[in-house]
């Protein structure tokens, strides 16, 4: 319900009552300036995009931690959430007040400190944040849409892919009780989380098979804690005999630690991130690698062989864990045979069946 009238001052009064019943006025010198006021409002109701005048007014580091507390996350994706705001300069600023020049200057800034990758996933989560403000009405539109991010690197040139040598040099320095964490890192392409995590009970060693059922998260002791993968990545892969071989030696010579029968410690301890990544580190210094080989390194080598056997895109998802095929070939197409590469396959095995004569034709004119 609208209406403008005249006060006795010669202003125009114009009121509307929102949804919950609240009144709210403004006052023009022209009648026709409170119309075009109470025609917005209406607009904006009938588009979805109302937002009542004394919204917005909380600041958004204040307003942040109760939509956050909405959200269905696992605690690491409420971690990374919660780095990516406290980060932002305009935490202070009323979300009203927020333009997109604050967060341009945010991506900016962050763009020379960080690698392309942590800006465009830190600026996820501060859009994420920004359209939930939105969809409660804080808001009428998010700041963040349309702000353009810094380039990533193609994925053919970013991604860094072990040669067979290099694997082996890996598998031969590593000490003989972190041996099997390198082998389950790249003969079945586990996460750093997925691999600390594997227990016995996870190996069936007579169908060849090794169940992801759990991840370990956090960087320290005191933050370690045993959570289910992440969301689609549950899955059961068939592993080489060689890969399971490597597992019963681990149990018969290393054994496992803990009631549960965790692979991979450190004493009583789960790997973190910290403890896997300096185990991983001395691998890599005694092995000569590359410094920006890391353990997911190793995960890159094994998709990349399922790829050259021929494996299709739903299957190396499976294998990996990818929620969906889309993750795959974002992050792997560059590795499959492109048309043109099966073109020229095709061709050369055609040419090769005219040009070269069957072998039983020699053997017939020989004898004659």
């Amino acid at each position: 319900m609208a209406s403008i009238k005249k006060r006795p001052d010669g202003r125009w009064r114009a009121r509307y009552r929102d949804d919950a019943g609240r009144e709210h006025a403004r006052h023009f010198r022209r009648k026709i300036d409170g119309q075009d006021w109470l025609d917005d409002v209406t607009a904006s109701k009938k588009t979805g995009r109302y937002v009542a005048p004394n919204a917005g007014r909380e600041s958004f580091a204040t307003w942040y931690p109760s939509w956050a507390d909405r959200q269905v996350w696992a605690q690491g994706t409420r971690e990374s959430a919660d780095q990516a705001v406290a980060a932002v300069p305009f935490g202070d600023v009323p979300l009203a007040k927020i333009r997109r020049s604050h967060v341009e200057a945010w991506v900016k800034e962050s763009s020379v400190k960080l690698a392309p990758s942590t800006v465009r996933t830190r600026f996820n989560y501060v859009s994420m944040a920004l359209r939930g403000a939105v969809r409660d009405l804080e808001i009428a539109v998010n700041p963040a849409d349309g702000v353009k991010l810094p380039r990533q690197r193609r994925a053919e040139q970013a991604m860094e892919i072990p040669t067979v040598e290099q694997v082996r040099a890996a598998l031969d320095v590593a000490p003989k009780e972190f041996r099997a964490l390198v082998a389950v890192c790249a003969f079945a392409g586990l996460r750093l989380g997925e691999m600390a995590g594997l227990r016995v009970e996870d190996v069936d060693f007579l169908r060849r098979t090794l169940r992801v059922e759990r991840q370990v998260q956090g960087d320290n002791v005191e933050s370690t804690r045993i959570v289910p993968p992440k969301a689609g990545s549950e899955r059961t892969i068939a592993i080489p005999q060689g890969l399971a071989d490597e597992l019963a030696k681990h149990i018969s010579n290393i054994g496992t630690i803990r009631d549960e029968g965790y692979f991979f410690g450190r004493g009583r301890d789960l790997l973190n991130r910290n403890s896997a990544g300096h185990v991983w580190r001395e691998i890599r210094k005694a092995a000569k690698l590359p410094s920006n080989y890391t353990l997911h390194t190793l995960r890159h080598f094994y998709a990349s062989a399922l790829i050259a056997e021929g494996c299709d895109v739903v299957t190396v998802q499976r294998a990996l864990g990818h929620s969906t095929p889309s993750i795959t070939l974002n992050t792997y197409s560059h590795l499959w045979p492109s048309a043109e590469d099966r073109t020229r396959d095709a061709a050369a095995t055609l040419m090769r069946s005219v040009l070269e004569p069957p072998a039983d034709s020699l053997r017939t004119t020989g004898d004659v």
